[in-house]
């Protein structure tokens, strides 16, 4: 057996596929979630994947005594991946000082007790956020591309903590890091055991998309068609949670087991290819053979026109590659929401 892991908000959307992953390659996981955007019973799903059930505590990262609690608890913790986060967009304009609160306190309460109990690595899920509207010569998006300032306190929280993990390890904290700067995912696990569950409307596309073709929603909106763009719609590098999930064990290996690299490393994952809007919807139909009701709409404050990454350095470095066909991520999707449907979740 590997080492044990610590995942934070490992009952969310990715934190529950990074940890299905996590188990396949031989690592014990601790599952810490305080349930404000999640259940419980995705840890059955997990178990009905890989067969081993991870061990699981409803904690709050902000609150620094159960945190604690935890590390004395499981004393065998070497590395962290830290996804616990308040994480709409929208919401974090409405309420700037819940987001700053939770997601930063989590961060440093993680960071402060790691040198503590002898924890050797962190990996931070950040976001392609921090680049901005990036302009037309540096697309795709370099990790060296300049970092813009953020359009919402939800994209601020991801620059400052980035900078936190920086200036920490400058001091001689004695911990090491990797900073993952996602695009967006989306897609299920093939057996659609886990997923993504939004709480209300969603914000993201590909749940909007799979609602509306199953009729929860009446109609889709595409915001925005008069973007400077082939099709007029947004684009956006969109990656498969799985492959996304990968990239976190290939971090984890990284930090843990290669004591040579440097103390921080920042990498884009992402597919380095843009998928418009329409691109997408036209796509899922094509895929599942299900029609969508669908119109534009005018655009929304704060969306990108385009973004995709450059992802040289973490298929070179990392050895990872995200290589799903958008087809079978798609499908993957649909799969998804009917199991939702049968188990009459949605």
């Amino acid at each position: 057996m590997k080492q044990t892991i610590l995942v934070t908000g490992g009952t969310g959307f990715i934190g529950s596929h990074t940890t299905v992953e996590l188990q396949e390659a031989g690592y014990e996981v601790v599952i810490i979630d305080n349930l404000s955007n999640s259940n419980a019973n995705v840890v059955d799903g997990i178990e009905a994947i890989t067969g081993q059930r991870p061990a699981f505590e409803q904690v709050d990262c902000c609150d620094m005594e159960a945190l604690e609690g935890v590390f004395k608890k499981y004393p065998k913790i070497e590395g962290i991946i830290h996804f616990a986060a308040s994480k709409a967009v929208g919401e974090s304009v409405e309420k700037p000082l819940l987001y700053y609160r939770n997601n930063i306190t989590s961060l440093i309460n993680l960071l402060e007790l790691m040198p503590k109990y002898d924890v050797k690595g962190i990996i931070f899920s950040s976001s392609c956020t921090v680049y901005g509207q990036p302009t037309e010569e540096n697309l795709p998006v370099t990790e060296n591309a300049p970092i813009q300032k953020a359009l919402s306190p939800y994209g601020n929280t991801k620059q400052i903590n980035e900078e936190i993990i920086q200036d920490y390890i400058h001091s001689g904290a004695p911990i090491k890091s990797i900073i993952l700067r996602y695009f967006n995912p989306i897609g299920a696990h093939p057996t659609a055991l886990i997923g993504e569950l939004p709480n209300g409307v969603p914000m993201n596309l590909i749940p909007f998309v799979t609602q509306t073709a199953i009729g929860i929603r009446k109609e889709l909106k595409i915001f925005g068609h008069d973007y400077d763009t082939p099709d007029h719609t947004c684009i956006r590098d969109y990656i498969y949670v799985v492959d996304l999930a990968k990239a976190h064990v290939k971090a984890m290996e990284r930090v843990l087991d290669k004591p040579e690299t440097d103390a921080v490393e920042v990498f884009n994952i992402g597919t380095g290819r843009g998928l418009s809007t329409l691109e997408v919807v036209e796509g899922f139909e094509k895929a599942t053979g299900v029609k969508l009701n669908w119109t534009y709409a005018p655009r929304r404050e704060g969306d990108i026109e385009k973004v995709w990454g450059d992802v040289k350095k973490a298929n070179e470095v990392l050895g990872w590659k995200a290589d799903t066909p958008t087809d079978e991520v798609l499908k993957s999707a649909w799969r998804w929401q009917e199991k939702l449907r049968e188990r009459g979740i949605q």
